[in-house]
């Protein structure tokens, strides 16, 4: 998986899995404050790694 795909496997698992929301808005405002929460609490780097081939450029 790559960085996005934490993330947002991230966002499922702890906000929209077995949520409801009144409206986009609501679902707006819930995401937006997860994002915020997640980034004063839980934020740490992901750990990025490679175990293939060395990658030429």
């Amino acid at each position: 998986m790559n960085q996005v795909e934490i993330w947002f496997s991230i966002l499922v698992r702890k906000l929209l899995r077995r949520a409801s929301f009144a409206s986009i808005n609501d679902l707006n405002a819930k995401v937006l404050a997860f994002v915020e929460y997640f980034n004063k609490t839980m934020a740490k780097p992901f750990k990025w790694t490679y175990r293939g081939k060395a990658l030429t450029i």
